[in-house]
């Protein structure tokens, strides 16, 4: 049986945020939340809380074995870019991107 969660609009790049996927991506959810809970990326933090919710939606469903989720699928896709401008000297003007991700996690029992 799978579940999955999903976090959108999340304020880091999707860039950053990859890195930290990769790093977890067909662990077990224990080896996985060990991974992330030492890694100093800001992202391992959000990819953290949003596993948690997965094996939450997971016991809903009534997974019969929590222990035995591992990360079938997580993926990270672009977001809307949050544009700002920034006054310079002279009259002008710099751009500031504050990008966003949108990330998606499926978790299953079986192998």
């Amino acid at each position: 049986m799978e579940a999955s969660a999903k976090l959108t609009f999340a304020r880091i790049s999707p860039r950053k945020t990859r890195l930290v996927v990769d790093m977890i991506r067909g662990r077990e959810i224990q080896s996985a939340l060990n991974i992330l809970k030492f890694s100093p990326q800001p992202s391992a933090k959000l990819i953290s809380n949003l596993l948690r919710s997965a094996v939450a939606n997971a016991e809903q469903k009534g997974v019969s074995d929590v222990d035995s989720l591992y990360v079938k699928t997580i993926y990270v896709n672009a977001g809307t870019v949050l544009k700002r401008f920034l006054p310079r000297a002279m009259g002008r003007a710099s751009k500031i991107r504050k990008p966003t991700s949108h990330i998606h996690v499926v978790l299953s029992d079986t192998k």
